[in-house]
Parts: C-alpha cells; structure tokens; sequence
C-alpha cells in the first residue's frame, strides 16, 4: 500500500466516522408516537429506541384488578408498536445517509 491509499483509507474512515455520528444525532432528534386501546395509553419514543414519554388517559384511574391488566397489555402495545415505528424511522434515516447504497447488515 502506497502513502496516496493511505491517506484516502484514513479520508474514508473520517467521513464513515461523521457519517455514525450525523446518524446517531439524527436518531436522538426522530421522534414516534403509537397508541393503544383507541388513545388510553400513549409511548413516545426517540429513534434510538428509549421511551421518552408515557401517557395514560386519566379516566382510566380508579379501576378494576382485570382494568388494570388491560392498562397493562396496553402499555405494553403502545411501547411495542413505538418501538417498531422507531426501527422503520432509523431505516428510513439510514436509508437517506447512505443514498442508495446496499450493506449488509446496515440495510435491507
């Protein structure tokens, strides 16, 4: 390997370097939001999968032992389908950084 590949590998791994870093900024900043049970449990989650927020429709407070099992599958759902929302949003996101480009692993 010459000094010229060298310098180009080094230039390469620089720019793959902003490239994770500009994804990983991307990620924080996306934002999903799904509901459950027709909008009493509410997940809201960032692209890196991290719940940011949790709401559940005051109404429902006061309730039975089998309500709150319900409350529970709810949570659980909203959290699931935020989750899956985030994952098609990093591929979309991943998708636009990587203009077309096909790796294994990176995309589909």
């Amino acid at each position: 390997m010459n000094l010229s590949d060298l310098a180009k590998m080094k230039d390469m791994m620089g720019q793959a370097k902003q490239m994770q870093e500009q994804m990983e900024r991307q990620l924080a900043e996306t934002v999903v939001e799904a509901t459950a049970g027709g909008g009493i449990v509410t997940a809201r989650m960032n692209g890196k999968k991290e719940l940011l927020k949790l709401t559940i429709d005051p109404n429902v407070m006061g309730s039975t032992a089998s309500d709150i099992e319900l409350l529970e599958d709810l949570i659980t759902s909203a959290v699931n389908e935020a989750g899956r929302r985030a994952e098609e949003a990093m591929k979309s996101n991943m998708q636009g950084l990587m203009g077309g480009l096909k790796i294994p692993g990176l995309t589909d």
